[in-house]
C-alpha cells in the first residue's frame, strides 16, 4: 500500500511540475499557481509518507532492541545463576565434620579446639567478605558471558534474519541503486537543458507584416447567455490584456462575428513572444463565468492591405 502511495504521489508530482513548466511557458499564471499549489501539496503529502515510513522503522528498531536487551538480561541472570551454584553448594557443604552426630565420641585437645573455633571464625569471615566482594564481579562476568550463552531455543534466533550466503542480493541492490541514480542525473540534465532553451533571453526579430489578426470565442455560464453579455465579456477580457505584449495594444479593435465568435486587429504585428503573451493572458483570463479560447491567429502582409 506505501508503494503505491509513493507511485500515485510521484505521478502526480510529475504532472503537475511538468504542467506548472508548460503554464509558465505559455504565460498562463492562473493555471501556473494551481499546478504550484498542487505540486506542493504533493511534496508535502510524500514528505509525510517518508517520514511516517521512518518513524515506523524507529519503533520497529525500539521495539527490536528492548527484546533482545530483554534476552540478554535473562541470559545474564542465568548465567548469574550458574556462576552462584558452586558457591551456594560450598556454603551448605561447608564444616560438615561439625555436622556430625554427638553419640560419637572423640577426643579432642583442648588447643587443637580452640584453634579449629578461632579458624572457623576467621574462615567464616573471610568467606562472607569475599562473597560480598563478589558479587559485584560476578555481575560484570556474567554481563560478559551473556553474548556467548546460547539462545532460548524457544526464541527466534537473529541468524534468521540475515540472508543466506552467497545471495547477492547486496550486490543487486547496490545495481538498482546505480541504475535509479544514473537515470535521475540523466533527466535533471535533460530538464535543465531544456528549461535553459526554453528561458534563455534572445534577440527577437520584427515581424515585418502589416498587422495581426486573433480570432476568440467566448463560452460563459450562467443563466444569462445573451450575446449582448459574451460581447461585454470578450471587451472586458480583451482590455485587460492589452498590456500584456511589449508593445501596448494602442489601437487594438475587437469584432463581434456572431455565435460567440470575436476577432481582433493588432497593429503593429505581433512577433512570436508576443504573440504567446497575448494568447495565454486570453485563456487564463479571470473574468467570472467566463471562458475565452483563441480559434485563430494570423498575419496580413502589406500586399494585402
Amino acid at each position: 500500500m506505501r508503494r503505491i502511495a509513493y507511485v500515485f504521489g510521484a505521478l502526480a508530482a510529475a504532472g503537475a511540475g511538468t504542467y506548472l513548466i508548460v503554464y509558465l511557458y505559455r504565460w498562463q499564471w492562473q493555471r501556473a499557481m494551481i499546478c504550484g499549489v498542487l505540486l506542493l501539496v504533493v511534496e508535502v503529502m510524500l514528505f509525510g509518507l517518508v517520514t511516517l515510513g521512518r518513524l515506523n522503522r524507529i519503533e520497529e528498531r525500539l521495539r527490536d532492541t528492548d527484546r533482545r536487551q530483554r534476552e540478554l538480561d535473562a541470559r545474564q541472570e542465568d548465567v548469574l545463576a550458574r556462576l552462584r551454584e558452586p558457591a551456594a553448594a560450598s556454603e551448605e557443604k561447608r564444616f560438615r565434620w561439625l555436622d556430625d552426630p554427638a553419640d560419637r565420641t572423640y577426643v579432642f585437645v583442648p588447643v587443637l579446639m580452640v584453634a579449629g573455633v578461632v579458624l572457623s571464625g576467621l574462615a567464616w569471615v573471610v568467606q562472607k567478605v569475599a562473597a560480598a566482594t563478589a558479587r559485584p564481579a560476578e555481575r560484570r562476568l556474567a554481563g560478559r558471558l551473556a553474548v556467548l550463552a546460547a539462545p532460548d531455543p524457544g526464541a527466534p534466533g537473529d541468524l534468521d534474519d540475515l540472508p543466506p550466503p552467497g545471495s547477492g542480493s547486496s550486490r543487486g541492490r547496490t545495481a538498482r541503486v546505480t541504475t535509479v541514480g544514473i537515470l535521475a542525473a540523466a533527466l535533471l540534465a535533460a530538464l535543465i537543458v531544456g528549461l535553459a532553451d526554453l528561458t534563455q533571453t534572445r534577440a527577437e526579430g520584427s515581424n515585418e507584416n502589416e498587422a495581426t489578426s486573433v480570432v476568440v470565442q467566448v463560452d460563459l455560464r450562467g443563466p444569462d447567455l445573451t450575446s449582448d453579455r459574451k460581447a461585454l465579456a470578450a471587451q472586458q477580457i480583451w482590455e485587460s490584456c492589452r498590456d500584456s505584449t511589449a508593445v501596448p495594444l494602442r489601437h487594438a479593435t475587437l469584432g463581434d462575428l456572431g455565435d460567440g465568435m470575436f476577432a481582433g486587429v493588432v497593429r503593429p504585428a505581433l512577433t512570436e513572444h508576443d504573440l504567446m503573451r497575448l494568447r495565454g493572458c486570453l485563456e487564463d483570463a479571470t473574468l467570472e463565468r467566463a471562458h475565452l479560447t483563441v480559434i485563430a491567429v494570423g498575419d496580413a502582409e502589406p500586399s494585402d492591405e
